[in-house]
């Protein structure tokens, strides 16, 4: 009977220190990680731990969205992990069963979660609609070197190499090679 911690964040910028230090007080025997994100079904260290977990065993999350995102996709597997004999034991929701009252709670935290990302994905969309409207929107990452340093490194290339030009600034060749067939379309 092992006591299964299981963490993950979407990105890799995300940390996941506070999680893992819920689950530790919560007395896991065995901590897995990842970084991936919770739209897709197939992540590699919760598939593995979904493959090893058995019967008497308890898989301990601090919310509900770690492991699912859709109320469809949540409850079907808590039930099939239940059915199984695994305890799901979600820290902001307490021991997950098959008790009907538990079902009915269930159920209703993971609609919750999906309408939760459902609002998130469309505050995003919106705010992209409104960014778009800007003359200097540019969809993306912003870019790491200012129009100064890039016009001053491009100047760079008429008398030094790519190699160069990428030791003396920083930037990267690639980089140089993008803004340099950009320069030129615009001319």
């Amino acid at each position: 009977m092992t006591v299964y911690g299981y963490a993950r964040v979407s990105t890799a910028g995300q940390d996941l220190e506070a999680q893992v230090t819920a689950l530790e007080a919560e007395g896991c025997d065995e901590l897995l990680s990842e970084h991936f994100t919770g739209t897709i079904t197939d992540r590699p260290v919760f598939t593995g731990l979904l493959a090893k977990l058995k019967e008497g065993d308890t898989l301990v999350v601090t919310k509900l969205d770690r492991i699912a995102r859709s109320a469809t996709q949540g409850s079907e597997l808590v039930r099939e992990l239940i059915d199984q004999g695994v305890r799901v034991h979600i820290l902001n929701m307490g021991v997950m069963d098959n008790r009907p009252a538990s079902k009915l709670i269930r159920n209703i935290f993971f609609a919750f979660a999906e309408f939760e990302r459902d609002m998130i994905v469309e505050r995003t969309q919106e705010g992209k609609v409104i960014a778009k409207q800007r003359d200097d929107f540019r969809e993306g990452r912003p870019r790491k070197f200012s129009k100064r340093q890039i016009d001053h490194a491009l100047d760079l290339l008429a008398t030094y190499s790519y190699t160069e030009v990428e030791r003396m600034t920083g930037i990267s060749k690639a980089t140089l090679v993008r803004r340099n067939r950009e320069r030129k379309a615009q001319l």
